[in-house]
């Protein structure tokens, strides 16, 4: 029994460690991913990821549309969307999506257990299918709520390394509107989620829109604290006539400032977070390879 147990911890601990070894070794470093960011891709840029024109998309566009939901709360996921990306109009895709999901996550239930037993109308199935069709309404919205935070958060990190950029630029001697134009098209931003904005809010701009309130739709479309923040320092800047360079390197350093005080933050977490791993996988093997020799010669005493 000894054997077995020291065998069965070396050959997970051999295991363990070469699966760390693959993917530590097998991963590029950082130098080598900055430069393949700051190679060219021949992908062409978009303003916002595109649903796709196939027979679901269709189908779900259909459903969507016949949904009738209260105003604010279609406002609610229009926003959201255009948040996480996509256009405006995908709201009927989504909502189509939703119906569709509730009611097929309940079908593998009713078809697998429900029907077999032929149970339909017991209080406990109809429980259960009312829950999986629920959680199939509300699925996309999850979805959608993480996509969401997931682009607001690399825009985040992305403002103060592009403000960077413009600010050389303004220094330079460009304009505002041509130092984000040329920060947008540098290779290592060219498919980031920052530029897409600024892309378009140059573009609003450029067809006579006002640089101020473009900036606006860009904040209210992120959705994204930092981004109001910027438009905000940039009209204050307009009005008051104060240098434009040195407003946006301070407003960068503040933005760096907060971005490591975040880092540090999810640093000091880590120690709460290392307490579940610990009692319940590093501690009982470890108290395997401790006292299971002891138990195993008390165990032999007592015989």
């Amino acid at each position: 029994m000894l054997y077995l147990i020291s065998f069965t911890v070396f050959c997970s601990t051999l295991l363990l460690a070469l699966a760390l070894s693959r993917l530590l070794l097998g991963s590029r470093s950082i130098v080598a991913e900055r430069m393949a960011a700051l190679l060219p891709t021949h992908k062409a840029a978009r303003l916002f990821p595109e649903v796709e024109s196939g027979t679901w998309a269709a189908k779900l566009r259909r459903i969507g549309e016949r949904v009738k939901l209260p105003q604010k709360e279609h406002s609610r996921y229009r926003k959201n969307l255009v948040a996480a990306g996509f256009h405006r109009d995908s709201v009927y895709v989504f909502l189509g999506s939703k119906i569709l999901l509730a009611l097929l996550l309940p079908l593998p239930y009713l078809l697998l257990i429900a029907a077999p037993r032929q149970a339909y109308f017991d209080s406990v199935p109809l429980l259960i299918l009312l829950g999986c069709a629920i959680v199939g309404y509300l699925l996309p919205s999850y979805w959608l709520y993480a996509k969401v935070k997931s682009r607001q958060l690399v825009i985040f990190h992305t403002l103060p390394d592009l403000l960077d950029l413009v600010t050389l630029c303004v220094e330079a001697g460009l304009s505002m509107d041509a130092a984000l134009v040329r920060g947008a098209d540098t290779p290592q931003f060219e498919q980031n989620a920052l530029t897409q904005e600024i892309r378009q809010a140059t573009m609003e701009i450029r067809a006579g829109k006002p640089r101020t309130e473009a900036f606006k739709d860009m904040a209210e479309r992120t959705m994204v604290e930092d981004i109001k923040s910027f438009t905000t320092m940039l009209s204050q800047t307009e009005r008051f006539g104060t240098s434009l360079s040195q407003a946006l390197r301070s407003f960068s350093d503040e933005l760096r400032t907060k971005r490591r005080q975040l880092a540090e933050e999810a640093a000091a977490k880590t120690t709460i977070k290392l307490i579940f791993p610990l009692v319940f996988a590093i501690f009982p093997a470890l108290l395997v390879v401790v006292l299971g020799p002891a138990v195993v010669q008390i165990a032999r005493v007592f015989k």
